[in-house]
């Protein structure tokens, strides 16, 4: 072992991790639920991000210790799978610790700890699946609708959730159904205006790339243009540093020269032929290009981003070609509606009506950048969860009544079947579970002994659904209030 290295070990140890994890969900657990705080991130370059959502929490904490780093994590790999819900397994997690760091101070041993959460756990996933409502019947927009509603109502947007939820569930209904690739909605936040003035595209927007004179002269607008996706570079330039040229005579130079001219022309001419009225390039379209396309009444944009040119092929059909010498028809893509328009104080790009259109482009405003960054996040969360909700569709009620119902099923099976060690382990579990409710009191600054000593009640009695109800300020069936969460969550 090398010299300073800190071997410390047993009990003190874990019980000093577990106060570590502890930390930070004190930090984090005043965000959770609709009443949740924001907080005010800045990282070491004074970059300020507001914001509550758990998983860009955890990762703007910048944790040292290892232990409570297995938090991050867990924020990360739920934030990726789900989209969903990091603040409360954040919570959730360091809440379970807490209730078991009595057994390891009296000395329960670990494998009996780690057995009997192992157990719990299996039996919560269970319980879950056995109560989870199937959401087959009845309208699918609806029923999404309602789902990212509740995932944006502890968000920054949730003045505006009936814009934004129109928004997300149309984007997400957009993309192929049987892949559902979220990376193929475009996000593209735009300073100025207010959230409202925020846009659905039914195709691909992206900002007006770096354009060299002769642009002025190019159409604006085309309806059904064929379009020509490049990684060809249509500029002249001159020699790489300490290249040489060998010549005998000045007309030898002059035919390098002609050469390079004619090999440009050659590309341009073939791309005038192909009949494209769009052309677009992943690398630069010089001065000389955008004059010749312009002549011609032919749009042009180089350097546009690599996503931005793999969704207008996804929207429009077509393939990004190599080369300009071999372009077929099939290899021109078709859009309903090209134009260029102004947004705020930029120009974009606007790809519509596109018949093959399995991309979409959310456009974000806002008066402060801080509030589009929390926008876009609120916006990512909703579409994972809609997008889960498709793959998995059984939904539960939100509000702490999942949390309740396990829990008192957790107390119950303990007490008539498990008469070991694990029963004390099993029951702690159930204890840890009734801390989101709990906080979503706290935050909302609601009795929480009094509403948590009515759930319990509620659902022991078996009212399943029974939750924190936020509207006057008591319980209720999260179910018939529409307080959704997929079961996936």
């Amino acid at each position: 072992m090398s010299f300073g290295t800190d071997s410390s070990q047993g009990k003190g140890q874990v019980i000093s991790n577990i106060n570590a994890c502890l930390a930070v969900q004190e930090t984090i657990r005043s965000t959770l639920g609709p009443y949740g705080g924001d907080l005010l991130m800045v990282d070491e370059n004074g970059r300020q991000t507001i914001t509550n959502d758990g998983a860009t929490v955890m990762k703007l904490l910048d944790i040292v210790h290892p232990a409570a780093r297995i938090l991050t994590d867990i924020a990360r790999s739920q934030d990726a799978e789900v989209g969903d819900g990091t603040t409360s397994v954040v919570v959730l997690a360091g809440e379970i610790l807490k209730e078991i760091k009595e057994h390891v101070e009296q000395g329960v041993s670990s494998q009996t700890i780690i057995k009997g959460l192992r157990r719990a756990s299996m039996m919560a996933v269970n319980k879950i699946k056995e109560i989870a409502v199937n959401t087959n019947e009845g309208n699918q927009r609806d029923t999404l609708s309602k789902l990212a509603g509740t995932a944006m109502s502890s968000k920054l947007i949730k003045r505006n959730t009936g814009f934004f939820t129109k928004m997300v569930v149309d984007a997400v209904l957009t993309l192929d159904q049987d892949d559902l690739n979220e990376n193929l909605i475009g996000v593209k936040k735009i300073p100025g205006g207010s959230l409202t003035d925020s846009l659905f595209v039914n195709g691909v927007a992206f900002k007006k790339t770096f354009s060299y004179a002769g642009f002025e002269q190019q159409p604006k607008s085309f309806k059904n243009p064929k379009i020509v996706c490049l990684n060809v570079e249509l500029e002249l330039k001159s020699e790489k540093d300490n290249a040489e040229v060998r010549v005998e005579q000045v007309s030898e130079y002059q035919a390098i020269v002609d050469a390079e001219w004619q090999i440009i022309y050659n590309k341009m001419e073939a791309l005038y032929k192909s009949g494209a009225k769009v052309v677009l390039s992943k690398l630069p379209i010089g001065d000389l290009a955008t004059q010749y396309f312009a002549d011609r009444d032919i749009f042009c944009a180089g350097r546009v981003a690599s996503a931005d040119l793999d969704r207008v092929v996804q929207a429009c059909g077509g393939s990004i070609q190599s080369t300009c010498s071999d372009i077929h028809p099939e290899h021109l893509g078709v859009g309903g509606r090209y134009e260029e328009k102004q947004i705020g104080n930029e120009r974009f790009n606007f790809f519509e009506d596109c018949p093959e259109a399995k991309t979409c482009t959310l456009v974000l405003r806002d008066g402060a950048e801080l509030f589009i960054g929390e926008a876009d996040r609120a916006q990512h969360d909703a579409i994972m969860i809609v997008k889960r909700a498709i793959k998995h569709n059984t939904i539960v009620a939100g509000g702490g009544a999942c949390e309740m119902e396990i829990s008192a099923y957790l107390h119950r099976y303990a007490d008539k079947s498990i008469s070991n060690k694990q029963q004390a382990i099993i029951k702690s579990f159930a204890k840890a579970l009734e801390v989101i409710p709990r906080q979503l009191c706290d935050n909302a600054g609601f009795a929480a002994t009094d509403i948590l000593n009515k759930l319990r009640v509620e659902h022991r009695e078996g009212s399943t659904w029974a939750g924190v109800d936020f509207v006057n300020e008591g319980i209720a069936d999260n179910m018939e209030m529409f307080v959704w969460e997929p079961a996936l969550v």
